[in-house]
């Protein structure tokens, strides 16, 4: 049995509850899909609950943490009304996710705050990834000229646009003879561990959305849009959706307009952004979301820990929501005490707010920036939750399926500095969350709402040999 249990089979009446939770919030024509591809021995029973369910008010499930472990919260669910699904991978075996099951989600919630070892509990929020229209499709995506690049054939509009110039990448690879180290851990729809560029230095990762091992996000899509975007056809920069082009058939480009495939190539993205500035560094992905943009913040948590169980030293968030949770800043702090970095996005609703994971202490937040040098419109701002900005506008990376894609936002700037985190890790095997910040905040000074200013790559690897 794993550490972690993720794999573990869960008893029938957390499965039932667990399941109908998920599927009831899909409408009946998608919960009956849901529900036969997953579990179709209890397709019936937990159908008729999805239902019920969806006629009463849709209660989320619970994350729990309970001083004394599973064989303290399990007979505490049987005399409350839960039912414990599954750990949440701390290393104390204390965190747990839970389901209401003849109660409500609020009285159950009041009922687990007054047992003497229950240390918290809190909603398992829906977070939501959320992307800005691009404003054009960059000329990157059309220079598809074969370059080398540490061993792998990739794109030349990939590894000379502006936003990669800018931070200065290449000077910076070239000068210090750094080239990244160490793992890099991306919370995100998972990748194409087959691209041509991501695949040698791609490690095999955790679904947290199918509690298996792998992150393919190309187990997303249905048969029929598979073999679309698989098959032959002369390829163009294309629009898919308003948030990103990609060099697509037309028949690929209309498979993806599904809203189901709404951020379907995020977590490829974000990976070729962080191999470009750190083409050396393994990326290990967390599939936490799906090809629909939305995931759990348990699954989130889970693979915070996770993370750092398979020995990353860096975390790459390009997401974020509002609702701070106690269990997202423990697991942080968890991981931040041993050793690693962790990076987020700031958001993308261009207000001076806090959104997290980018907001909390021990966390590097990244607002967006233009080619220019200036903020970005949709981006977030202020040092309540930026700690320094990177490029940000149609940014181009790799794409499932031997392909590239340009995307805009938030999302696109945190890996650069993920990336130059890795490039620390070249320099110093043993950086840690505050001195990777500290060489980070050698920046391009802009202006007070970016806190440190735009990211350079060769300040801060240079700030160490000072």
């Amino acid at each position: 049995m794993e550490r972690h249990l993720a794999a573990a089979i869960l008893p029938l009446e957390a499965a039932i509850a667990l399941a109908a939770d998920r599927a009831c919030g899909l409408g009946i024509s998608e919960a009956v899909k849901f529900m036969r591809h997953r579990w179709p021995v209890i397709f019936i029973a937990v159908l008729s609950m999805a239902i019920a369910l969806t006629a009463v008010g849709q209660d989320q499930p619970l994350i729990v943490r309970d001083s004394r472990g599973a064989t303290d919260l399990t007979p505490l669910c049987s005399s409350l009304g839960c039912s414990l699904v599954r750990s949440l991978g701390d290393p104390q075996q204390q965190l747990f996710l839970v389901v209401p099951v003849g109660v409500s989600q609020s009285s159950l919630l009041q009922s687990l705050l007054s047992q003497p070892n229950i240390v918290d509990a809190e909603v398992d929020q829906v977070v939501t990834l959320e992307s800005p229209a691009l404003s054009l499709i960059p000329s990157g995506l059309s220079d598809t000229t074969p370059v080398d690049y540490y061993g792998a054939t990739v794109w030349d509009g990939y590894v000379n646009q502006p936003a990669n110039v800018i931070v200065r990448t290449l000077e910076t690879q070239a000068h210090y003879g750094v080239s990244g180290s160490r793992i890099v851990a991306m919370i995100d729809t998972g990748l194409d561990p087959q691209h041509p560029a991501l695949a040698p230095v791609v490690l095999q990762g955790y679904d947290f959305t199918r509690n298996r091992k792998g992150a393919d996000e190309k187990g997303d899509l249905d048969h029929s849009t598979a073999a679309v975007l698989d098959g032959n056809g002369t390829r163009l920069p294309l629009e898919v959706t308003p948030w990103l082009a990609a060099v697509l058939t037309p028949a690929g480009a209309a498979a993806l307009g599904d809203p189901k495939y709404a951020d379907f190539g995020h977590g490829t993205l974000t990976a070729g952004i962080v191999h470009l500035v750190a083409p050396t560094a393994q990326i290990l992905p967390l599939k936490a979301f799906g090809a629909d943009g939305t995931g759990y913040l348990s699954n989130i948590v889970r693979a915070i820990y996770y993370a750092a169980s398979k020995h990353s030293k860096v975390i790459s968030m390009s997401f974020s929501f509002y609702n701070d949770s106690t269990e997202m800043a423990k697991a942080i702090n968890n991981v931040k005490n041993r050793g690693l970095i962790c990076v987020a996005s700031a958001g993308n609703d261009g207000q001076q707010i806090s959104v997290y994971p980018a907001a909390l202490p021990n966390v590097m937040g990244v607002a967006s920036t233009s080619d220019t040098d200036t903020r970005s419109t949709f981006s977030n701002y202020g040092s309540q939750v930026v700690w320094v900005a990177a490029p940000g506008e149609n940014i181009v990376s790799t794409y499932p399926y031997n392909t590239y894609g340009a995307s805009s936002g938030t999302s696109f700037s945190a890996p650069f500095v993920a990336g130059t985190a890795a490039l620390l890790l070249s320099s110093n095997a043993n950086e840690n969350e505050t001195r990777a910040a500290a060489a980070i905040a050698h920046a391009v000074p802009l202006t007070p709402d970016l806190n440190h200013g735009r990211l350079d790559s060769y300040q801060a690897v240079g700030s160490l040999s000072k």
